[in-house]
């Protein structure tokens, strides 16, 4: 049924009686009748309490408390990570023209952090000008607002508690980010769809439910625009950059790569998208790293979808896959050879691993027989956008392209990209993890146990099915990352037989796959990869894998942590090759239990650790643009 503007706009309000505090005098006009001033005076009297005016121009103040600032910002509650110098070696090291290269690099991959600030919340922008206006005139309270906005790139985040940040008064962060308006409810969102659907508009559809459009009003629609269009100016600047940097660096082929993502900047065509990134993932030998990261774990608006079975089912009929937006971060680094060696001897065991998969021979594995995955291990000088948000946690590394892209469909492969200065922060936990743990089995930890972990996750999301994921709606990232990690624990094993790791090794890698499933604090659904972690440890103390001595202490099982491993990644598998929704949902729902061993250690580690929250120093990036 048809439902009237009217009745969507009372559905709004009863749903978000904050509405009216938050919409403008234009949004009013049009869709109530009114356009009167003495009522506009009125609702800026009611806005008060939020800091907003119906003038049509925001007024900011600043959410956290001046305590609150105070100790947020406090040396020893913020973590701090450094990327390259321009004394690094790495640096020092390059060809004239590599340097040169990377100053064009770093501008184009800050024009990317700025699109990614507007997707994240059409607010970002307008307040880091405010709290850079504040903090020019003196504001010291501003000033630190603005080192927290910097770090976790956006006035909105999570700190390493989980605990919920705004940094604006009065408001948080939408569901729908910046892809989505902000005064969309999901029922409004989803009669929009129906009534579209009604109509014969399946293509304008398609256009809002993809992963790569910024969805907008358009009357008593929604309109979806391509990014590139959405953002052309900052595009076509970032793509002007790539091509200075093409006439610069040393090798052919990263070259080649800059010409093709700048012509994917220019133009709104996924298929040159793809063709950019089907020649990113055959880089291996090139002495400079960009990328441009595209993930879509952080839109919840798409993912209610997958709830309404009614419009779900409409939108199937019609041939419509609903895909969560993508976000956007920029990378630019020094590949380092040494760390690339390692990683490349791990890339010759996977077409074995593959064959160790669960129900292998009921879908095409991503990996084939001519091995489409490159790997390198990289320098950093500068992550920006998604990439570079500190928020809670900071990537590591990435396996991209994900399922979802084009170019995996034309023949493309996948890159695994390393983040060498992350790695600064596994060290900080493995000391506090080491004194958890029973002491006769500290012996066997090394600060490089993370690193082969995660060489082994980032492989793992190359192996199993990936046809039907999309169908899990807002359980497939979780179900996503559960699989990367448990697989890659399923096969210690068979990689210490090969000579991937020594018994050692092989110790410490399974006694830290056990403790780094214990979290600061209890995640919530919307953080896919801790509520993975909740959900491995509850399952390996449902299977014996660990258990807490009246000590205190940790006890790991370490016999029983593979079998464990692989029980769950056979469950795991039947799931994604179904694209079971109601099964994805039993599983997590099962598993994702914060139990009182979580408690405990969650209260062990937040003594541990007080950082709450992080910032990242680029002083090279910095050298560079100002050069």
């Amino acid at each position: 049924m048809k439902i009237s503007r009217i009745d969507q706009n009372n559905i709004q309000i009863k749903q978000n009686p904050n509405i009216l505090n938050s919409s403008k005098s234009k949004y009013i006009t049009q869709n109530f009748g009114y356009n009167n001033e003495s009522l506009i005076k009125q609702l800026n009297n009611i806005a008060i309490i939020n800091n907003i005016t119906f003038s049509g121009k925001q007024h900011y103040s600043i959410g956290l408390s001046d305590e609150e600032l105070d100790t947020r910002t406090n040396p020893k509650m913020i973590s701090s990570i450094t990327l390259l110098t321009p004394e690094s070696p790495e640096y020092q090291r390059l060809a004239q023209g590599d340097k040169k290269a990377l100053k064009h690099l770093v501008k184009a991959a800050d024009y990317i952090g700025e699109i990614e600030l507007q997707l994240d919340d059409k607010n970002n922008i307008p307040f880091k000008k405010y709290l850079e206006n504040e903090s020019a005139q003196g504001n010291p309270q501003a000033k630190k607002a603005l080192r927290l906005f910097n770090g976790q790139k956006g006035a909105f985040s999570k700190d390493t508690n989980m605990q919920e940040i705004s940094l604006i008064k009065g408001l948080e962060q939408s569901p729908g980010r910046g892809v989505y308006p902000r005064d969309l409810s999901v029922e409004e969102f989803h009669n929009i769809l129906f009534n579209m659907i009604e109509e014969g508009k399946d293509n304008e559809v398609k256009k809002i439910l993809n992963q790569r459009s910024v969805v907008v009003r358009n009357g008593d629609e929604l309109k979806g625009i391509d990014y590139i269009d959405k953002f052309h100016k900052e595009f076509s600047l970032a793509a002007n950059e790539l091509e200075k940097a093409s006439m610069l660096s040393t090798n052919e082929d990263f070259n080649d790569y800059l010409r093709l993502q700048a012509a994917a900047f220019r133009l709104a065509d996924p298929m040159i998208d793809a063709i950019a990134d089907k020649k990113w993932a055959t880089l291996q030998n090139a002495p400079l790293e960009f990328t441009i990261t595209r993930e879509n774990y952080e839109d919840k608006m798409t993912q209610t979808i997958f709830k309404n079975k009614e419009l779900l089912n409409l939108l199937e009929a019609h041939g419509i896959t609903p895909i969560s937006k993508d976000f956007l971060g920029g990378r630019v680094g020094i590949v380092n050879k040494e760390g690339t060696e390692y990683l490349l001897k791990s890339k010759e065991y996977l077409p074995e691993l593959a064959k160790l998969m669960p129900y292998n021979d009921e879908y095409e594995q991503n990996i084939t027989n001519d091995n489409k995955q490159t790997m390198v291990d990289v320098d950093l000088v500068d992550v920006t956008g998604a990439v570079g948000e500190y928020r809670g946690k900071i990537t590591i590394a990435e396996n991209l392209p994900n399922s979802d892209k084009l170019s995996l469909t034309i023949g493309g492969g996948r890159r695994n990209v390393y983040h060498r200065q992350m790695r600064v922060n596994k060290e900080k936990t493995l000391k506090a993890y080491r004194e958890l743990l029973l002491p006769e089995q500290r012996q066997y930890l090394s600060v490089d146990d993370s690193h082969h972990f995660t060489v082994g996750h980032e492989n793992a999301h190359t192996l199993g099915p990936t046809k039907n994921n999309a169908k899990l709606g807002e359980y497939r990232n979780i179900l996503e990352e559960n699989k990367a990690d448990v697989a890659a624990i399923s096969f210690v094993d068979k990689l210490t037989e090969l000579g991937m790791y020594n018994e050692k090794e092989r110790k410490g890698l399974l006694i830290n796959f056990v403790l780094q499933n214990f979290l600061k604090a209890k995640p919530d659904m919307e953080v896919a990869h801790r509520v993975r972690q909740v959900m491995q440890c509850k399952y390996l103390k449902d299977n014996g894998a660990y258990e807490i001595l009246d000590n205190g202490k940790i006890y790991v099982n370490i016999d029983k942590v593979v079998p464990t491993c692989k029980k769950m990644l056979k469950e795991i598998i039947r799931i994604q090759a179904d694209g079971d929704y109601e099964a994805a949902k039993e599983f997590v729902e099962r598993n994702f239990v914060w139990t009182d061993d979580m408690e405990y250690v969650s209260q062990i580690l937040q003594k541990q650790q007080l950082a709450l929250n992080g910032e990242l120093k680029t002083p090279l990036a910095d050298y560079l643009r100002n050069s």
